[in-house]
């Protein structure tokens, strides 16, 4: 017998229907990864085809500063004490060392330390121009400065920047000798005015006089607080499973075109969405002139005045200037719209969570100049797709090898021992974790020098009690929902997953009513990667997700479960029935028993569930007497129902899905008959 209910409004009917039975770094970048929900599982990546170039994995800047000077005019003073200066800072610093030099054409190790430095300092003193080694450097810093967008400051020590720029005074004569002595090559003389004209138009240091102690201090500190500004992100310990995806986001960010374009990063909590992020950050970061990581802006972002301060760390990260403080959301607007509107920035906005955040930061593609990319990771889909934000890539959880491979290097740290590991339960584990990188990360920690026997231990007592450190990143998406969709997020985990889309849609309307559309309650939770409808149409949820919905509900009464207001474990379920624990708490039950087995029901084990709305057998027979059955039933899908009738007493007013093949059921109760006339 069928009650439909209709799922697009709030009106019932009710008809009978006969059925049948998912730090700074100096040198390789380092990364790491900080359901039946099926996520897609990260491709693996055939790394022999990546060159050391393009791979996110291999991409270096060994040097944090590149010193360019004429050694004879700087070396023992100015030059060598801003070196001794950047030093002392920790500032990994390469200077030319005149000695090594050899031939008269720029040696490959000298460009491989050009091209590998974060920024190039060119100091230019009296006899610079006079060195063509000198102004075969400035030509190659120049087109690292074009090609690999880094940073050059030039200084201008004891010289007057328009002799650089016009080639007057002695750098005019140094001039007029090469081009004397390349008569038959003006080509590179020619290139050589034109870099001396474009980097003495270049943003630097003037000292032509005074206390060069001081300016020196000066330089110092501020290349210092650039190479900070431009320093790896500490992504993490173990870069397992990161590389497939970065190469993937790479493509959708498709750095060097002209456009400006936002790309999102969208999955549930723990998935990897804030390692992926930093590693494409640390990837492309030299090849922007302005750069900015924000993380956690959902958190950061709460306090008084929070997306103030964001807009005031967007801009000095970009800008550097440490003077620029903003003390109105909407006057930063303007300020982010002016002063980036014409500059090529990369933008991380880690972890958003509402759209205001987005309109604050990152209002539109007109804020940025050309070629600016943003990268906007969440948990939300719809705020992606209300901000415009095109293309979005999924994160994935990682396959079952990477998953194992995680969890070993967690555990065994650098002891591993691989007879030894063999006989450890690993792969236990690894199917606990359903792929996800922070219980991976969490678990195999957890596990990290324990006995055989501990480790079997401790994964019993996961699986019965999830572990807190887990549930609490998974929950935060839960906490911002709306009580209703609380309600049936909580109802699908414990109730209706692995369901068909349309019955579980039958379910929530008639659990939550008036007070939830289904449709729109499972796009919201699939916008929130809380659940995901497969390919078949049933409603699925990554298992630690259930898990952490299955444990909310057992918080509500740990000792009792009877005053729970969803019961679906099998031992709970027995119990309540066949003791007749049960209370007013209970609002739904799901009973599926691990192997086929009877339960004895007691004749009034529904009598103290006065509010129970959804009563779901999936493979149990059942025994016993039903004198009484709750008015407030909504849902009874009961298979094998032992009764010849429903109870006489039983008022299905609010029945709207009868669900009773292969039952007893001879006739009709008196209350079921009177609904039906």
């Amino acid at each position: 017998m069928k009650l439909p209910g209709n799922c697009k409004g709030h009106r019932r009917s009710l008809c009978m229907i006969i059925k049948t039975p998912k730090t700074l770094l100096r040198g390789p970048v380092k990364l790491s990864n900080n359901m039946d929900f099926p996520l897609p599982k990260r491709r693996k990546t055939n790394t022999d085809s990546i060159t050391p170039s393009s791979s996110p994995l291999t991409h270096s800047c060994p040097y944090d500063v590149f010193l360019s000077s004429r050694g004879v005019d700087t070396r023992n003073n100015f030059t060598g004490h801003l070196y001794t200066y950047l030093v002392q800072k920790g500032i990994e610093t390469f200077i030319d060392d005149e000695e090594l030099r050899k031939g008269e054409e720029i040696s490959s190790a000298l460009l491989k330390a050009i091209q590998g430095s974060k920024i190039s300092i060119v100091i230019f003193s009296e006899n610079y121009a006079s060195s063509g080694w000198c102004l075969d450097e400035l030509v190659k810093i120049l087109q690292c400065k074009e090609l690999m967008h880094q940073l050059v400051w030039p200084v201008f020590y004891k010289v007057d920047p328009s002799d650089v720029r016009y080639q007057k005074g002695k750098y005019g004569e140094a001039l007029a000798k090469h081009e004397c002595r390349f008569k038959d090559n003006m080509v590179k003389v020619q290139s050589w005015r034109t870099a001396l004209r474009d980097a003495a138009n270049l943003s630097g240091w003037t000292f032509l006089d005074g206390h060069e102690a001081n300016f020196i201090s000066t330089i110092a500190d501020e290349i210092s607080a650039q190479v900070s500004r431009r320093s790896y992100l500490n992504v993490a310990k173990y870069p397992v499973g990161i590389e497939s995806p970065v190469q993937e986001m790479l493509k959708l960010l498709d750095v060097g075109g002209s456009d400006v374009r936002m790309v999102g990063i969208w999955g549930i909590g723990g998935l990897g969405k804030t390692t992926i992020a930093k590693a494409v950050y640390n990837s492309i970061a030299h090849k922007f002139e302005g750069c900015c990581f924000l993380g956690n802006v959902r958190a950061d972002s709460e306090p008084y005045g929070g997306l103030v301060r964001l807009q005031n760390n967007l801009l000095y990260e970009t800008l550097g200037d440490r003077k620029m403080k903003m003390t109105d959301a909407d006057r930063g607007i303007q300020v982010i719209k002016e002063r980036l509107g014409r500059k090529r920035v990369l933008l991380v906005l880690d972890d958003v969570n509402e759209l205001n955040q987005l309109d604050k930061l990152a209002g539109g593609l007109d804020w940025f100049g050309c070629g600016s990319r943003i990268i906007i990771t969440t948990r939300d889909k719809r705020l992606l797709i209300a901000h415009q934000v095109y293309p979005i890539y999924t994160a994935k959880a990682l396959d079952k090898d990477e998953a194992r491979n995680l969890l070993i290097l967690n555990a065994f740290k650098d002891n591993r021992n691989p007879d030894e590991c063999v006989q450890f339960p690993i792969d236990t584990a690894v199917l606990y974790t359903h792929g996800l990188p922070l219980a991976v990360n969490i678990l195999g920690s957890l596990l990290c020098g324990k006995s055989i026997i501990q480790w079997h231990a401790a994964l019993d007592s996961y699986r019965r009690f999830p572990n807190s450190n887990i549930q609490k990143v998974l929950q935060t998406s839960y906490d911002a929902l709306e009580d209703p969709l609380k309600e049936a997020f909580l109802d699908i985990a414990c109730f209706l997953k692995g369901k068909y889309k349309e019955y579980v849609m039958q379910a929530l309307e008639a659990l939550e009513g008036s007070y939830l559309n289904p449709i729109d309650a499972i796009e919201v939770l699939e916008e929130k990667a809380l659940v995901n409808t497969d390919k078949f149409g049933k409603i699925l949820m990554h298992d630690l997700l259930e898990e952490m919905g299955k444990e909310i509900v057992r918080k509500e009464s740990p000792e009792d479960a009877g005053r729970r207001s969803r019961l679906w474990f099998h031992e709970d379920v027995c119990r309540v029935l066949t003791e007749n624990t049960g209370s007013n708490k209970v609002k739904g039950i799901r009973v599926e028993l691990p192997r086929e087995d009877e339960i004895c029901l007691s004749a009034k084990c529904f009598k103290k569930m006065k509010n129970l709305q959804l009563f779901i057998n999936i493979n149990a027979s059942f025994s016993g007497e039903v004198n009484y059955l709750p008015n407030q039933l909504k849902f009874l899908d009961w298979p094998g129902f032992p009764a010849q009738s429903l109870p006489s007493n039983f008022n299905p007013q609010k029945l709207v899905e009868l669900n009773m093949p292969n039952s007893r059921i001879s006739r009709l109760g008196q209350g079921l008959k009177r609904s039906l006339t």
